[in-house]
């Protein structure tokens, strides 16, 4: 997972059951590293 945090993009790696919590207004792209199943959920008019 990519994020944007004060400006500087950061990276994390998650393993299989991981959570990912983006914050209001946190920029955030998923980058798959081969096959991937992912869930996301959201609040009513989130985007």
């Amino acid at each position: 997972m990519r994020y944007r945090e004060a400006g500087e993009e950061r990276r994390v790696l998650l393993d299989a059951g991981d959570v990912f919590f983006a914050g209001v207004g946190c920029e955030h792209v998923a980058h798959p590293q081969g096959e991937a199943r992912i869930l996301v959920v959201e609040h009513e008019g989130s985007v």
